[in-house]
């Protein structure tokens, strides 16, 4: 497998997160594990995974992700034809190089498919916001997590508050599970070992009943997707201290609480890439994912220590834009680990009966 190399200022800031939180952390394990597990490639103008390109525009680049089925059909309304190739690539890369990146992530944005700009986003640290009065400190042992997040970063939240003592119920639809369940089994186990799996329709009144119980919750949708069904924070049931973080790509307010993005396209619109030759390239793999995962569980554990009672958004595109503003510090080579993974992570809907049992005894007004 090739050596990466990228900034040695981002796993060395990562490591200084790390080492906050009240669980041994290797943070190059979580920068590269994936790459380990999959023995995906360093990166270039193709990401490691594949699903994301760096394509020249008329006056600059921009990157587009084609990960879903969905991305692939929105590929012809996109390029405005009537039907494209089995490999939509060539064309789509045929009609960037026309348009300005600006008018190609705003159409590419328009039919909800994940598009950046190189540097577009700006450094920001965890907004935080009031929610309820706060509670007491409580050790993590005590603290209940509700993971209403699918993919990397959330979940990699729910895993470390998990590996810290925390009890996670990880919550998946049964019609629409995590898609990582249909990928590599040894990812989907690293990242959601140690979780109890809660399979429920978003519209059944139980989930309701489990987030009122809920110390925290991780969501990672589009914030609008949750509100209209009535689960967002300000809609669930009032509990003193609890922490709700909101995963997004760009954010929540305004236009940019649509936009859709995953790791590599989120890294780069925060500027967080690899220049060679005066050309960009991807810089890890999926790294937004990571580090705003690692960067949300640290924020959980301060905001408890604090007594909770607070919405913390992180927007990726924002947590990469901070590692971009870091002083370089020259670059490191780096070899993808491959971590430890003795557990499969949970059947889908393994623990309806805990679940249940742990929602009883912590509803007082049941």
């Amino acid at each position: 497998m090739s050596s990466w190399r990228l900034a040695a200022a981002v796993p060395a800031h990562a490591q200084r997160l790390a080492d906050l939180l009240p669980v041994r952390v290797d943070a190059t394990e979580l920068l590269t594990g994936r790459a380990g597990l999959l023995g995906l490639p360093a990166p270039g103008r193709v990401s490691a995974g594949g699903a994301s390109r760096l394509l020249p525009a008329r006056d600059g680049w921009v990157a587009v992700t084609l990960s879903r089925p969905d991305d692939v059909a929105a590929v012809p309304a996109l390029l405005e034809v009537e039907h494209v190739a089995e490999d939509p690539w060539p064309a789509v890369a045929a009609w960037a190089a026309t348009r300005s990146a600006a008018e190609v992530t705003a159409r590419a944005r328009l039919l909800g498919l994940p598009a950046a700009v190189p540097g577009e986003a700006p450094p920001a640290p965890p907004v935080v916001r009031s929610l309820s009065p706060p509670a007491p400190p409580r050790p993590l042992a005590d603290v209940l997590v509700v993971e209403l997040a699918s993919l990397w970063a959330g979940p990699l939240c729910g895993r470390l508050l998990a590996q810290a003592g925390a009890t996670v119920i990880k919550v998946e639809s049964p019609a629409r599970p995590d898609g990582t369940r249909a990928g590599s089994a040894a990812f989907f186990g690293w990242i959601n070992a140690g979780k109890l799996s809660y399979a429920i329709d978003l519209d059944d009144r139980n989930l309701r009943a489990l987030l009122a119980v809920a110390d925290v919750v991780i969501e990672g949708s589009r914030p609008a997707a949750l509100a209209r069904r009535g689960l967002g924070p300000g809609e669930t049931a009032a509990r003193d201290g609890r922490v709700w973080v909101r995963v997004t790509g760009h954010g929540s307010a305004g236009d940019r609480g649509q936009w859709v993005a995953f790791g590599d396209d989120a890294a780069v619109a925060g500027g967080l890439v690899a220049m060679r030759d005066g050309e960009p390239g991807f810089c890890g793999d999926a790294i937004a994912d990571p580090l705003t995962g690692l960067q949300a569980a640290l924020s959980v554990v301060e905001s408890l220590g604090r007594g909770g009672g607070e919405l913390l958004e992180l927007s990726m595109a924002a947590v990469a834009a901070t590692y971009a503003a870091l002083p370089c510090g020259g670059e490191v080579e780096l070899t993808p680990r491959v971590p430890a993974t003795g557990d499969a992570g949970p059947a889908l809907g393994a623990d309806q009966a805990v679940v249940q049992r742990i929602v009883q005894s912590r509803c007082v007004a049941c």
